[in-house]
């Protein structure tokens, strides 16, 4: 029996009409919650069986050769490829949870016995992708890259599964084969003690580097800014996740010294992107540690000031309310010199409205966890569109994380968000990536007279 029927949950049939007029896949993209395909409908053990798998899998297929795609093909039907490898996949196996999350990027959601099966699983639909496929009746050979993340079904942390299939996906680029991380293995978590010792030579060995998720305004149809987020691909371990060394980093007392490290590198950065006319606000993350940091704090603005860069700082609420005092009089000092603030990961803590009017922010950041199920619960949307009210009110725009899906970006602009990041849009990507992602939709910063944003038109068109 093939491994690919550990897939549970299934889509709507190629070919089958759906309640919305739209083409199977379409419908589907907009529905991420999706009942079993009709021929299994009356099949209540497989059903039972499907439910009662003890693990959960998120992978992400990348279709590697979409440069040379694209110059064969054209731009405008090779921006379809993603739709075209998801429908592949779910025309074989109907089981399957698919999501197009970039222009070259699919999500694949489903269950498994054990992490050895949901591999084993992904890997024979390598073997498939190993074919050519037929495309306006043309044979093509797309090449796939996969990364793939297991967790216990009782560990319902979404973001976490999430986030570590993007790191499989980044290791998968290093290695050339299909890595799977397993949550539930000790060694995906590293030794802090390890870390803490490892990182300050990781930073002077150039074993850190950034990438830079864009952020789009969606009124504007244009890219207003980005993030930079740290990475470190270690010799021997790979790349290791943030979530691992950033709070080693803290613990070990060396993240003043990353911080600065990647205040700097995006300077230089950001000096790159100018050239190339892109002139906008890069932001970066500020641990809450640091905002009771004094040193670090004057040594940060004296950096921004003698750049003239145009830098953002994010903070999370919670890192101000450890010690709020030095918190709100540091971040005054940012505002005062002209760092923009975001508060970051709004609605994942203990969100204080005491707090929130007291911080000298411009910009609010909706958890991903309330976006990514926005189209699928019935309160997060009403946190989302609250959010965005009280947001508008204390005069600071509203960035939604998180944004995967068509669906997802339509409802957000009823609601009034002014700027959207996710996958959708862009995964983070180094820096040449970045300027060919901006050269080559015509991305202009939002000071440019030229908001053209096309690629975000065509999600539209696809949302609507």
């Amino acid at each position: 029996m093939s491994n690919l029927g550990d897939f549970s949950a299934g889509m709507h049939p190629p070919g089958q009409a759906t309640p919305s007029g739209l083409p199977p896949l379409a419908f589907d993209m907009l529905n991420p919650i999706r009942s079993f395909d009709a021929e299994h409908a009356d099949d209540a053990d497989e059903r039972g069986r499907a439910r009662a798998r003890p693990w959960r899998a998120i992978a992400l297929c990348e279709i590697v050769n979409f440069q040379s795609l694209r110059r064969h093909l054209g731009r405008a039907r090779a921006d379809t490829l993603a739709c075209d490898v998801a429908e592949h996949i779910g025309s074989l196996h109907p089981g399957i949870r698919l999501a197009v999350v970039g222009r070259a990027l699919v999500e694949l959601s489903f269950e498994s016995d054990t992490p050895a099966k949901a591999t084993a699983s992904v890997e024979e639909l390598c073997r498939v992708f190993a074919r050519t496929l037929d495309l306006d009746g043309e044979r093509h050979l797309i090449q796939m890259r996969w990364g793939l993340a297991v967790a216990a079904a009782s560990d319902d942390d979404e973001v976490r599964l999430s986030e570590a299939a993007e790191a499989a996906l980044e290791q998968a680029r290093q290695e050339a084969r299909v890595v799977t991380l397993d949550l539930s293995q000790a060694g995906v978590a590293f030794d802090r003690v390890s870390l803490m010792r490892e990182l300050p030579r990781a930073i002077s060995a150039g074993q850190m580097f950034l990438q830079y998720q864009p952020k789009v305004n969606v009124r504007r149809e244009a890219v207003s800014s980005a993030e930079a987020l740290v990475r470190w691909q270690h010799p021997v371990r790979g790349l290791i996740l943030p979530g691992d060394f950033i709070s080693a980093a803290e613990e070990g007392g060396e993240i003043a010294g990353l911080t600065l490290w990647t205040l700097r590198q995006v300077i230089a950065d950001q000096r790159v992107l100018a050239a190339h006319g892109h002139d906008m606000p890069v932001f970066i993350n500020i641990s809450g540690v640091l905002l009771a940091d004094t040193a670090f704090v004057e040594e940060a603005c004296r950096i921004v000031r003698e750049s003239d860069a145009k830098i953002g700082f994010e903070i999370t609420e919670t890192a101000v309310i450890r010690d709020p005092e030095s918190a709100i009089r540091h971040l005054k000092l940012f505002s005062d010199i002209g760092i923009p603030l975001a508060i970051d990961d709004y609605g994942a803590g203990l969100s204080s409205l005491a707090y929130l009017k007291q911080l000298p922010a411009t910009e609010l950041k909706i958890d991903k966890m309330f976006v990514m199920q926005l189209t699928s619960s019935n309160r997060d949307p009403l946190i989302v569109r609250s959010t965005i009210d009280l947001a508008h009110a204390l005069e600071m725009e509203v960035t939604a994380e998180g944004v995967e899906t068509p669906a997802a970006l339509a409802l957000l602009s009823v609601m009034g968000c002014d700027m959207v990041q996710g996958y959708l849009l862009s995964r983070p990507i180094a820096l040449d990536a970045f300027i060919r992602y901006l050269d080559e939709e015509g991305f202009k910063s939002v000071s440019s007279a030229r908001p053209s944003f096309a690629a975000l038109q065509g999600f539209r068109r696809k949302a609507g």
